[in-house]
């Protein structure tokens, strides 16, 4: 019975063999093991069989793989890994918002309950007379630039990096999309609330909208995501 010590060593170099990364003596050993060879006193010694049927699957796989070619970037990959980088941020934030409340809970709000006793009194009091301060004092005059107490601002539209260009599809009519801004005035998402939703109108729409610069939403002055309407009029239909 044939050793199946030496077939053991072909096959696990079979892959630097196909990939021509192995020495020419070693090389030159595999192919006598699975051709077979003629030694010095001229006996024919017949290959491996067994060896050379998976060689010839690892030469078919080989050959599969490099059919394929490179693989090609999805239109909207910068777009997809935008959202997918706001997302994790949310999760972050929302860990140090439970972190903090869990701080409050367990640390700060037993030390108020055991103080807010002893000055329920007083702050009633106080109170009392910043009322009547208030009612006779003459009220503030409020500016016309005053910014009211927690006004909300949606995101406007800036400039676009690229010119605008039709929505190539066949249908006919508006496409209304709703585009989520983040702080900085950049797409990181959408939804197509009204037209195709196919991949190829949906790659044209990520493209333009990722041109797109906003002055970002605003909370009490301060940058904050929104969600802005976009509609993509004079479309060019195919026959």
């Amino acid at each position: 019975m044939k050793s199946q010590r030496p077939c053991r060593a072909i096959r696990a170099s079979f892959s630097d063999y196909l990939d021509g990364n192995l020495s020419g003596v070693r090389m030159q050993q595999i192919a006598r093991h699975i051709e077979g060879h003629e030694d010095d006193s001229g006996i024919l010694t017949t290959g491996c069989e067994s060896c050379a049927r998976e060689l010839a699957a690892w030469r078919a796989t080989q050959n599969a793989l490099s059919a394929l070619g490179p693989a090609k970037a999805p239109d909207d990959l910068a777009l997809r890994l935008r959202v997918a980088i706001s997302h994790e941020r949310a999760r972050q934030s929302f860990r140090l918002l439970d972190r903090l409340s869990l701080a409050w809970e367990n640390a700060v709000r037993p030390i108020l309950l055991q103080v807010t006793g002893g000055v329920v009194g007083s702050v009633a009091l106080m109170g009392g007379v910043a009322l009547l301060l208030g009612a006779v004092a003459a009220p503030r005059q409020v500016l016309a630039n005053d910014e009211p107490l927690g006004a909300l601002t949606a995101p406007h539209f800036l400039y676009s990096t690229a010119s605008p260009g039709a929505i190539v599809t066949g249908y006919d009519g508006t496409i209304i999309v709703e585009a989520s801004v983040d702080s900085r005035g950049l797409v990181y998402d959408y939804t197509i609330v009204s037209g195709p939703q196919d991949e190829a109108v949906r790659s044209q729409i990520a493209n333009q909208l990722l041109d797109r610069v906003y002055q970002p939403a605003s909370a009490f002055g301060v940058p904050v995501r929104g969600r802005v309407v976009v509609t993509f009029a004079g479309i060019s239909v195919r026959g």
